[in-house]
């Protein structure tokens, strides 16, 4: 109960902008056609953006156990250039939310998942979310 009420207060604390902000990169990826590899990464993390506690975002290869294009040497290119083009913006939006919501009381543990969804802006290709089994707002 307590991860609905912390992705409840999420979204109105930043968290529906920022997914916005990530579908909104994930469909100018795919109408500029060569964005396209980089399109699949958006939407994956626009919908963790929705409905961040009680989930974690690791490496691929961590989850099935074998290396992929996405997180091998094409990868690493992928994300210096995601990073130019969309991740150096959305990892901004993160961080000024991040920002708005320290100041707060209520706000900081926001605050921190804004700060975990920047970094992750700079590098989203060649990960995985998943189920946290370490959170302690699993139910």
């Amino acid at each position: 109960m307590l991860k609905i009420i912390m992705n409840i207060l999420w979204l109105v604390l930043g968290g529906l902008e920022m997914a916005l902000g990530w579908f909104i990169a994930g469909i100018i990826m795919i109408i500029s056609i060569v964005g396209i590899p980089w399109a699949r990464s958006c939407f994956v993390i626009a919908m963790f953006t929705l409905w961040p506690f009680g989930k974690q975002v690791v490496n691929r290869e961590e989850v099935t156990g074998m290396p992929d294009i996405g997180t091998g040497c094409l990868g690493l290119l992928g994300n210096i250039i995601w990073f130019i083009f969309g991740g150096f913006w959305l990892a901004i939006g993160h961080l000024l939310f991040a920002l708005a919501n320290f100041i707060t009381i209520i706000g900081i543990p926001f605050g921190f998942q804004h700060l975990k969804l920047a970094v992750i802006c700079l590098a989203p290709v060649g990960k995985s979310v998943i189920d946290d089994p370490h959170s302690l707002l699993n139910d």
